[in-house]
């Protein structure tokens, strides 16, 4: 049986995704397969697509996805859907489930159907849309590992979050909110409006305001579109400040220093259990700028490019 998948065999621009037919996965030993109901189209896909990585990250991310091409021509980590198949060790999900997960390097989410560990998945709480599940995914596992897991944020510490209306943004607002910080959030002028209904206690224009003139100084600044360095970062913190790096280069990612926070959020069942807890209880929303067809990714990785994306965007096989 075949599927419909977006499939990119040579690293470009957005036209380079095409639409192709292709088998459909099967279950093997403790995987499920997943009929795809939403899957997002975010910062790290089209990074990929393009080969346009953090600086020094060029060379290693060429040899883990592929030299001239990505070596999995089907990208995308982030869906929610149903169980359609199992592998004869999984143990837990059964067909008919509704689940969500990251399928991390073997991403192929940009499909109808999706073979996916059994670990990596988890159950969808009633009332919890499959677009608000995978739209949850990229941006709330990277907000709340940098913030509740790495930085550690504490009732009363002020907060500023560089870059609040993307996909970690937007949830990164609402997270530092909800952990008992003042957040201050930097956007664009039209999306101001957006931060403050998020929960941020101050919305900077970050094209009127330098980074640099900010009232600071902050217990944590999370830079979540690369806009600081270690330096730059240093004069916005408190003494016992951290700075949180989420696209940092290769140098500031290998070279430890005590008050920056770098690396690979993590995505486990228990990160990803919290969030949809929070989505259940009406503590989080993911935001979703749009939903298109699977034939219209392309569309998807060009608003992504743009730099102006606004939340998620989800792509429907």
């Amino acid at each position: 049986m075949d599927m419909n998948a977006a499939v990119v065999d040579t690293y470009g621009s957005p036209e380079v995704v095409r639409i192709q037919r292709r088998p459909r996965p099967r279950a093997a030993r403790g995987d499920v397969v997943v009929d795809v109901s939403a899957a997002s189209v975010n910062s790290g896909d089209a990074r990929i697509r393009g080969a346009r990585f953090p600086r020094g990250f060029g060379v290693p991310a060429r040899i883990a996805l592929g030299v001239r091409r990505p070596r999995r021509p089907v990208l995308g980590v982030a869906l929610s859907g149903r169980v359609v198949e199992t592998g004869p060790r999984t143990t837990d999900l059964r067909p008919g489930d509704r689940v969500c997960g990251m399928t991390d390097m073997r991403m192929g989410a940009h499909a109808e159907y999706v073979s996916v560990p059994e670990g990596r998945l988890v159950r969808i709480p009633d009332g919890v849309s499959d677009d608000h599940a995978a739209a949850v995914l990229f941006g709330g596992t990277t907000a709340l590992w940098f913030l509740r897991d790495r930085a550690r944020v504490r009732p009363g510490e002020h907060v500023l979050v560089i870059g609040g209306a993307g996909a970690v943004g937007t949830h990164a607002v609402q997270l530092a909110r909800s952990l008992g910080a003042e957040v201050t959030a930097t956007a664009s002028a039209g999306n101001l409006t957006l931060l403050s209904r998020l929960g941020a206690h101050h919305a900077v224009d970050r094209t009127a305001v330098p980074l640099s003139d900010l009232p600071g100084p902050y217990d944590v600044v999370f830079d979540t579109v690369g806009a600081l360095h270690p330096a730059t970062a240093a004069p916005l913190l408190t003494a016992e400040g951290r700075a949180i790096l989420a696209a940092a280069t290769l140098a500031e990612t290998l070279v430890r220093r005590s008050r920056v926070i770098t690396g690979t959020a993590g995505a486990g069942r228990e990160l990803v259990s919290d969030l949809l807890d929070r989505v259940a209880a009406g503590t989080l929303t993911p935001v979703i700028e749009t939903t298109l067809p699977l034939d219209r990714i392309t569309e998807a990785h060009a608003r992504v490019d743009s730099g102006h994306k606004v939340g998620s965007i989800l792509v429907r096989p």
